[in-house]
């Protein structure tokens, strides 16, 4: 399942500052995020789902990449995207 329209917006709204600010690290790892969290819902029903669990692996590497180059470049921003989608690291 593909967000819609509008959630994205919302979440780049959000995170991002706009609707259109796509290319915001936060932005980006909030979306990761959502996409996690449905895909690991999806999951937990569906146990022998391996192309989904590949792509969930995939995605969390993304998410990490994203994470450890925020975290690199401005550590306040890293400690702000962290605590609000209360992610542990």
């Amino acid at each position: 399942m593909s967000l819609s329209l509008e959630d994205k917006r919302k979440i780049f709204k959000t995170h991002g500052g706009s609707e259109t600010n796509t290319g915001l690290a936060e932005a980006q790892i909030a979306l990761f995020t959502d996409r996690i969290t449905h895909l690991t819902g999806h999951l937990k029903a569906n146990r022998k789902d391996f192309a989904t669990q590949r792509s969930l692996i995939g995605m969390v590497g993304k998410r990490r990449k994203l994470l450890n180059y925020l975290k690199g470049k401005e550590i306040e921003r890293y400690r702000a995207i962290i605590k609000t989608l209360n992610l542990r690291k």
